[in-house]
C-alpha cells in the first residue's frame, strides 16, 4: 500500500511538473522599443529579457525598428498583436503616433506594460497594466540642480534622439534648473559619430561661455567626449550623461564626465517579463508604476556599478 501511495504520488508531481512546463512554454511576451540597431544601450535590457525568460520559462522576443523610424515602430506594434502574444511590452516613443496601435492591442485583451519612454499618465490612458521607467523631466531638473550648484549657468544639451519626447522632456528638466532656454540650448545631434562630434565642436565655438553639457546617452556622450577632446577642453566643463557605458565609467573615473544618471534598464526589461508571467498565469499584478531611476552615478560610487556596465546596469 505504501508503495502504491508513493508511486501514486510521485506520478501526481511529475504530471504538475510536466503540465506547469507545458503551460509556461505557450507563454510568449514581445518587447517592442523605439530604438534603431546602432543604440548599444539597449543590450542591457535584451539581456535581461533573456534572463527574465530563461527564469520565467517563458519565450521573450525583441523588435524596434532598425533606423528608429517611429512609424515603423507603430507597424511592428501592430505586427505583434496580430501575431497573438500572450502579453506586449513597449516603449511610449511618441504618444500620438503610438497610441492607436497600443490600444488597440489592449482592446484585443492583450496585457501591455509600457517602459521607459513615456509617462504613467500616458501609460494609463493607452489601458497598460503600468509603466516602468524614468520620470525623464525630474531626472534632467536634477541633473540641472547638480550643474547649477557647481557654478554653470548655461549649458548644451545634446540630443541624439529629438523625435523621442521623452529625451526632450531630458533636456527641459536641464534648462529649468538652470533658468535658461532649451531651445537655444538643445541641438539635434542625429546619432552618426562624426556628425555629432562637428555639431558640439561648432555649438563649443559659437558659444565659448557654455558652462555644462548634457547628454542623453553613450550615442551622443561617446563623441561629445571625442570633440572635448579635441577641442582641448576635457575636464574643463560641466558634464552629466544620462545612461552608463565602459567609456561613460573611465570618462567618470577620469574626471572628465561628472556623473551619469542610472535609470537601470535591466529592471526596464526584467520586471515587465516577471510581472506579465504572474499576470497571465495567477492574475496578480503589482499596484502602481515602478520607477526604475533616477540613480547618480559619480566618481564616488562608479566601483560598485562599472563592472556591470551594458551588462546589468
Amino acid at each position: 500500500m505504501k508503495k502504491t501511495l508513493t508511486a501514486l504520488l510521485t506520478a501526481a508531481a511529475l504530471a504538475v511538473s510536466f503540465g506547469t512546463g507545458a503551460q509556461a512554454q505557450e507563454e510568449r511576451f514581445v518587447l517592442i522599443s523605439h530604438a534603431p540597431d546602432s543604440d548599444s544601450w539597449w543590450n542591457t535590457i535584451k539581456n535581461a529579457i533573456k534572463i527574465a525568460g530563461e527564469q520565467m520559462d517563458v519565450t521573450v522576443e525583441y523588435r524596434n525598428p532598425p533606423t528608429g523610424d517611429l512609424a515603423d515602430m507603430a507597424r511592428i506594434v501592430e505586427q505583434a498583436a496580430a501575431s497573438g502574444p500572450d502579453g506586449i511590452i513597449v516603449t511610449i516613443a511618441d504618444f500620438d503616433v503610438l497610441k492607436g496601435p497600443i490600444t488597440a492591442a489592449v482592446d484585443q485583451g492583450i496585457p501591455v506594460i509600457t517602459i521607459n519612454s513615456g509617462t504613467p499618465e500616458q501609460s494609463a490612458e493607452l489601458g497598460a497594466l503600468m509603466h516602468v521607467g524614468q520620470p525623464e523631466y525630474d531626472a534632467g531638473y536634477g541633473a540641472g540642480l547638480r550643474a547649477k550648484a557647481a557654478g554653470a549657468k548655461s549649458f548644451l544639451c545634446v540630443n541624439h534622439y529629438i523625435t523621442n519626447p521623452a529625451s526632450v522632456e531630458r533636456c527641459q528638466g536641464f534648462a529649468d534648473a538652470l533658468g535658461v532656454d532649451v531651445k537655444s540650448s538643445m541641438i539635434d545631434s542625429g546619432q552618426d559619430p562624426a556628425e555629432i562630434k562637428n555639431k558640439v565642436l561648432a555649438y563649443l565655438t559659437a558659444n565659448p561661455d557654455t558652462d555644462a553639457i548634457l547628454t542623453l546617452g553613450p550615442t551622443s556622450a561617446h563623441p561629445t567626449l571625442a570633440a572635448l577632446e579635441e577641442a582641448g577642453l576635457s575636464g574643463d566643463i560641466y558634464f552629466g550623461t544620462f545612461d552608463l557605458s565602459g567609456e561613460i565609467a573611465d570618462a567618470i573615473k577620469g574626471g572628465v564626465i561628472d556623473f551619469a544618471i542610472d535609470q537601470q534598464p535591466f529592471l526596464q526589461g526584467y520586471l515587465p517579463v516577471v510581472i506579465l508571467t504572474n499576470y497571465v498565469r495567477y492574475g496578480v499584478l503589482p499596484s502602481g508604476n515602478i520607477n526604475s531611476g533616477p540613480g547618480f552615478i559619480t566618481k564616488d560610487n562608479i566601483s560598485l556599478v562599472e563592472k556591470y556596465a551594458g551588462v546589468y546596469r
